[in-house]
């Protein structure tokens, strides 16, 4: 591939003709076969997203998370309203078309119009959502908006860098390792080294036509069980 240089002969980026900002996301519904992502609303979701954690027989999955657990309604409901409230995120949560029911939440973070880049973060998905299609279809829905309906050059995705759970998830998504960034905050009185992980615009046709072909409804059996990972139909699409 051949360098782009100035008329000093220094290496510079690529150049982006026409590039302009693109638009801060809106408060937006984003609708799915398996999921249906609504703008966190406390009094509407934050009863039944806290039944939906309290499925878990403890509290490991709010280990990483930057805040919780909460151990009454009232604690979950007051941060869900902080959250909803949030000028700078948004947060969404992860209706299951089969119950009508919230099952977990995720958020658009760290949101720069200006260099088209954003970040996904606060995952917080419960046991009613992790390992089913639903869970897959809500990162597919969030990442399609990004990349095509505000036309973003660049999602993120981190996490503690010893949260290997989210770490699997990122790759299984689609999302590329970029590295370790060592002691970058302070959480829970404990230390954080994160690590970033990306998907980049002229990753997504790739990545997208994977998640097409992977939700698509003769990849299920009747009893709703995959045929083909997420992970072999993005290894065929190259």
């Amino acid at each position: 591939m051949g360098q782009n240089v100035n008329e000093y002969g220094q290496p510079v980026g690529e150049p982006l003709s026409g590039w302009t900002a693109r638009a801060r996301p809106e408060r937006t519904t984003l609708q799915g076969r398996f999921c249906r992502l609504e703008p966190l609303n406390a009094d509407v979701h934050g009863v039944e997203l806290y039944k939906a954690y309290c499925h878990a027989p403890d509290w490991r999955d709010w280990t990483y998370y930057p805040v919780g657990p909460f151990d009454t309604e009232a604690g979950y409901l007051a941060y869900a309203r902080e959250a909803a409230g949030s000028s700078d995120d948004l947060h969404y949560a992860v209706i299951d078309l089969a119950t009508g029911r919230p099952v977990g939440t995720l958020a658009l973070i760290r949101v720069d119009p200006a260099s088209g880049a954003i970040e996904v973060g606060y995952v917080n998905f419960s046991p009613l959502l992790k390992q089913t299609p639903v869970s897959t279809e809500a990162q597919f829905l969030l990442m399609r908006y990004v990349f095509d309906g505000l036309g973003y050059r660049r999602y993120e995705w981190k996490c503690d860098a010893l949260n290997a759970p989210s770490r699997k998830t990122a790759t299984r998504l689609g999302f590329t390792f970029e590295g370790i960034f060592r002691q970058v905050t302070v959480y829970k009185g404990r230390n954080r080294d994160t690590a970033w992980f990306a998907i980049i615009d002229k990753d997504w046709p790739e990545v997208k036509r994977a998640f097409e072909q992977w939700l698509a409804p003769d990849n299920f059996t009747s009893e709703g069980v995959q045929r083909t990972s997420l992970s072999a139909k993005r290894e065929k699409s190259v």
